[in-house]
């Protein structure tokens, strides 16, 4: 028996002493050729490596003591620092940045499994092709029969790749799987042998660089939140519209793939949660990173401009937001779950503020310069215009938005507006819309004020009423959530304001041509007082003349509303005249000069009015005077 033991310790000790050479014979610090070579590019030399190290293993862990031991130790160490090297060198020859072409990958459900020793059994279709076997008999080729433990890698889909996609998620193969179970075998013998951390150390250094490399590609700079609330707005613009594009591809592609690679490399390691150490160590600075910029948005200054950036900003996280749970689904990666939410309900709370600064920015709009002509106002078209696109964004600030529009009822200088016939029907946003526009008539009321002819003030309303009329009505997004009880409102505004017009310009005019004052008392049949009608046409012919002069320089912009209100106004000028000349000429005609008084007939008072509201300069009235 003792002899029997004896021959077992000889055979044993003769089994280390074989597997030391092997492993010295790689000490990169002792030999040339060790240094040049890499192990895993032989396969038949990463079986007799393996075997070496599994090995000098069980005398490490075993309880014998004596320089059997202490040899063991030492060519552990040695093929420790070994196997680092290979282990990072895999990682380096595949630490390219992810090709655009395999963001276009196809998603497939069979699955390859290789085993601890390299042989594989595919689950899924009995067919695959030539590449597929090929790579696995690589694989059979660079087993490890000695290996310890029983689990297998399993490398999802069925062309020897390990790619799989959800909906949205797409999980590309980073690493061949040849690679992968190289990796894997590495991996397992290290922290077998206590090199946890350094495993996990050179895993995510490495990766972290290729994660690094595949973001430089997508344009995602590192920039810090002081460095993007310093850029100017155009050039954020710029980045947002990048940034929104980049994370989809950061979360669904490049983070989902380097998290399902650490799955494949340490999920028959043994080690308790490895794969989640080695995925935060490769992925949390980046997503830091990615997820800084969106920060910095949701918290800097806030400006009407911004609004509907920050709004794509919002709809792009909410978007990734479940993709986001599943990919950092780790107890570990719970500060990126929370890092996202805290942003998403930011920018939710950035967008709402923008929208009543954006109120308070109308109502309060200084500017005191009578815009020429009494056209549109360039605050009424940049109210309409940022109105519209609200309107367009409308399904993510219905979430929004939950409360409706506040006023001072103290405050003088806020509009009255009663929303109560409205609230029955009309949602928090529909309502903000509609007390913007009432902000916004207000300042355009205060405006008018500051023009000197009344008739320009109130064409100057007519016009920009008119102009918010039409934009509604140009919008059906925008003219569903203002709705037709409130746009009747308005085009009663821009018809009372056309006839308030018509009033102040018109009525001196039009008194000209009445009856009253032009007869002797006591003869009606003959009695027209010559020189009181000839004043009346004298005084007809120089107020015509200067609302010529001045209102072929006002301006309607909107040609049908423009036409309309020269057909209105010829309505009841050219009848009026007419019936005057045709009452009165000839006690013109029968005295002297006739043309100093009867200047205008009723067709060149027609062409003359067509003239009005063209926004002719003083020069251009003189030319066509003159024609």
């Amino acid at each position: 028996m003792e002899q029997t033991h004896g021959g077992v310790e000889d055979c044993s000790v003769s089994g280390f002493e074989s597997a030391e050479k092997v492993i010295i014979r790689w000490d990169a610090t002792a030999s040339e050729e060790a240094r040049e070579k890499m192990i895993f590019n032989d396969p038949n030399e990463v079986k007799l490596y393996l075997n070496a190290v599994d090995e000098i293993q069980k005398f490490v862990s075993s309880s014998s003591a004596g320089d059997i031991e202490n040899r063991a130790n030492s060519a552990i160490q040695i093929a420790m620092a070994r196997l680092e090297d290979e282990f990072r060198n895999i990682l380096v020859c595949h630490s390219s940045p992810i090709n655009s072409d395999s963001l276009m990958l196809s998603s497939s459900s069979s699955r390859l499994e290789v085993d601890d020793d390299g042989t594989s059994s595919n689950n899924g279709n009995e067919d695959d092709d030539q590449q597929e076997e090929e790579e696995t008999d690589l694989l059979k080729r660079s087993s490890s029969s000695a290996s310890t433990g029983s689990a297998a890698v399993r490398l999802p889909t069925g062309r020897g790749s390990y790619s799989r996609s959800t909906s949205s998620i797409r999980e590309i193969e980073l690493i061949p799987i040849e690679s992968v179970v190289h990796l894997s075998w590495i991996a397992r013998r290290m922290v077998s042998a206590g090199y946890l951390r350094e495993c996990i150390q050179v895993y995510g250094s490495v990766r972290k660089s290729a994660v690094d490399s595949s973001f430089r590609r997508l344009g995602i700079e590192k920039l810090s939140i002081g460095d993007v609330q310093r850029l100017n707005w155009e050039a954020l613009e710029q980045k947002i519209r990048r940034w929104i594009r980049a994370a989809k591809i950061c979360v669904r592609v490049v983070f989902a793939s380097e998290k399902l690679l650490c799955e494949h490399v340490f999920e028959s390691v043994g080690a308790v949660n490895i794969h989640e150490a080695c995925f935060m160590e490769t992925v949390k600075g980046p997503a830091i990173q990615l997820f800084n910029f969106a920060e910095a948005i949701s918290i800097s200054r806030r400006s009407p401009e911004k609004l509907f950036k920050i709004l794509d900003l919002h709809d792009a996280l909410i978007e990734l937001l479940p993709d986001i749970e599943s990919v950092f689904d780790l107890k570990s990666s719970d500060s990126i779950r929370v890092q996202a939410a805290e942003i998403l309900s930011r920018l939710a709370e950035a967008a709402r503020g923008i929208l009543s600064e954006f109120e308070n920015a109308v109502l309060r709009e200084p500017s005191r310069v009578p815009v020429p002509g009494g056209t549109i106002h360039p605050l009424t078209r940049y109210v309409m215009n940022y109105i519209s696109l609200i309107s367009e964004y409308r399904p993510t600030l219905i979430d929004l938005i939950m409360s409706k529009p506040s006023r001072n009822s103290t405050d003088s200088n806020t509009p009255d507006f009663d929303f109560s016939e409205l609230e029955n029907n009309k949602g928090p946003l529909a309502l903000h819309l509609i007390w913007i526009i009432v902000i916004l008539q207000f300042n355009l009321e205060g405006k008018s004020k500051y023009y000197k002819n009344a008739a320009l003030s109130h064409l100057f309303i007519m016009n920009n009423a008119h102009y918010i009329v039409q934009k509604i009505k140009g919008s059906p997004e925008l003219r569903e959530m203002i709705g037709d009880l409130y746009l009747r409102k308005l085009t009663g505004k821009f018809r009372q304001a056309a006839t308030y017009y018509q009033r102040a310009a018109w009525v001196k005019v039009l008194y000209c041509l009445r009856d009253e004052g032009l007869h002797t008392k006591g003869s009606f049949s003959s009695g027209v007082s010559r020189s009181a009608l000839r004043e009346r046409f004298k005084s007809f012919n120089a107020l015509f003349e200067e609302v010529h002069r001045v209102q072929s320089q006002w301006l309607v912009p909107d040609s049908q509303l423009r036409e309309e209100l020269k057909i209105s106004i010829l309505e009841k000028l050219s009848p009026a005249y007419r019936s005057f000349l045709g009452r009165f000429r000839s006690h013109i005609e029968s005295g002297k000069h006739p043309e100093n008084y009867i200047k205008i007939s009723v067709e060149d008072l027609e062409t003359e009015v067509l003239d009005l509201f063209e926004g002719y300069s003083a020069t251009q009235h003189l030319r066509r005077r003159s024609e």
